[in-house]
């Protein structure tokens, strides 16, 4: 039940029994941000915004879902009938999907009604903060490796089915090739790339026959794991079977290795591919590979084409989450400020203002919306009154973006660790403003 109403936590629904009782239904302001960046990481890469827009827009509660809310004894008619009819009504102002943003910058801001701004808070959290993460480890790689065939294969160790299928789209976004996931395929239009598990080898008496029988089964698309036994051994096996399948007009494609030490096994049957005539037979590579393997390969030059990378990248795995939050910044027209130590917000509805020096990114300014500044903004309207604007990006403009944003990133901020903090100023006014807001606020 992926966009059920009732996929929220409990205290978002606690909470709007008690704004209805007292009336509490003025515009209020929440955005999403993330606090500090995780270890290792110089950037994030805003991901999830059609999600978002999708789950709004569909926002309602079923009979069966109101049912349950009343058999539960925790809420009252009078609530439980306002909610039969809620649906979001609000606006939205996002940055696009693909977005390079930074600590303390709003990646989207919710304006409506208290209780609709309320209510959406966990699944807005859950599906922005999960592609973040994943867009944001996948474009690491992009960046390392950024001619090469890059493919999500994390589907079986990704924490479920909508985090296998959304992991698929965020890494396609920051630029992987595609994914092994078929349904992302059927759902997205994600490239889908597939070739052979080691129990289709093992199921053989004889590993040749295996790759014979598995390329007449394919013939558009063979791919042969080599390294289920011995992986030289595999290459020459596949070099001996090409002259027979190339007289039934069948091409081998590639090659996979998927163990071992996966520089040294590529140089060799790299060699043996091209001293028996298939030099354009491609080398791919798999087998807990994430983006410090892959610089490392990279370093050392090793002839591979193409890598699958699968539970590292899924689970994002050395950074599995940020620490990001949706926090009310406005209520009623008055400026709102938590001041938790630690844990404090920047108040009131901002906007986020990016300068540019010959097309690389060299600094920021997060300051009050409509107040003036230089630079470019980031956040956008995307949804009025509870619709979609028109003329969203799809999701291969999207992806276009993202190739962009990644290419005017300063190139000190590309490597994978040790470096520098990029600039985020907190404009004068809404320093400004968190003192008045203070002043106000005593406690």
């Amino acid at each position: 039940m992926p966009n059920s109403a009732l996929l929220t936590d409990l205290y978002q629904l606690t909470m709007l029994q008690g704004y209805y009782e007292q009336n509490m239904e003025e515009l209020a302001v929440f955005e999403f941000f993330v606090r500090k960046l995780p270890k290792n990481r110089s950037y994030l890469v805003a991901s999830g915004l059609a999600q978002v827009l999708t789950y709004l827009e569909q926002l309602h509660f079923s009979s069966d879902e109101i049912d349950w809310l009343a058999s539960s004894g925790q809420f009252k008619p009078i609530v439980l009938a306002r909610l039969k009819s809620l649906k979001f009504t609000g606006d939205v102002h996002a940055m696009p999907e693909g977005t390079v943003f930074f600590p303390n910058e709003p990646i989207l801001r919710i304006t409506a009604p208290l209780p609709e701004a309320q209510l959406v808070e966990s699944r807005v959290i859950n599906l922005l903060h999960f592609q973040t993460l994943i867009a944001s480890k996948a474009a690491r790689s992009v960046l390392i490796a950024p001619d090469k065939l890059l493919v999500d294969f994390g589907m079986r160790r990704a924490h479920g089915s909508e985090a296998a299928l959304l992991a698929a789209r965020a890494s396609y976004l920051a630029g992987f090739t595609g994914t092994a996931t078929v349904v992302a395929g059927m759902c997205f239009g994600i490239p889908v790339f597939g070739t052979m598990a080691h129990s289709f080898i093992q199921a053989y008496n004889s590993e040749s026959q295996a790759f014979a029988d598995f390329a007449k089964a394919n013939p558009d698309n063979v791919v042969l794991l080599i390294d289920t036994y011995d992986t030289e051994a595999g290459a020459q096996k596949v070099v001996d079977l090409a002259i027979a399948l190339h007289v039934q007009g069948i091409k081998i494609k590639g090659v996979r290795l998927d163990s071992g030490d996966l520089a040294d096994h590529a140089r060799k049957v790299r060699n043996i591919l091209d001293r028996g005539g298939l030099d354009d037979t491609t080398v791919f590579a798999s087998g807990n590979i994430d983006e410090y393997k892959l610089e490392e390969l990279v370093a050392q030059q090793a002839p591979i084409d193409g890598f699958g990378i699968g539970t590292h990248l899924d689970t994002s795995a050395d950074a599995p989450y940020l620490d990001c939050a949706y926090k009310l910044q406005e209520y009623a027209g008055i400026a709102r400020r938590k001041r938790s130590e630690g844990k404090a917000t920047w108040p009131g509805r901002k906007q986020v203002y990016r300068n540019y020096d010959d097309g690389v990114m060299s600094g920021d300014t997060v300051t009050v919306d409509n107040a003036p500044c230089a630079g470019q903004p980031l956040l956008q309207w995307v949804m009025q009154c509870g619709k979609t604007v028109a003329g969203q990006p799809t999701l291969i403009e999207a992806r276009e973006y993202t190739r962009r944003q990644l290419n005017s990133l300063p190139m000190s901020l590309r490597q994978l660790s040790n470096t520098p903090e990029y600039p985020v100023i907190i404009s004068a006014e809404l320093q400004e403003l968190a003192k008045t807001v203070d002043e106000r606020n005593t406690g």
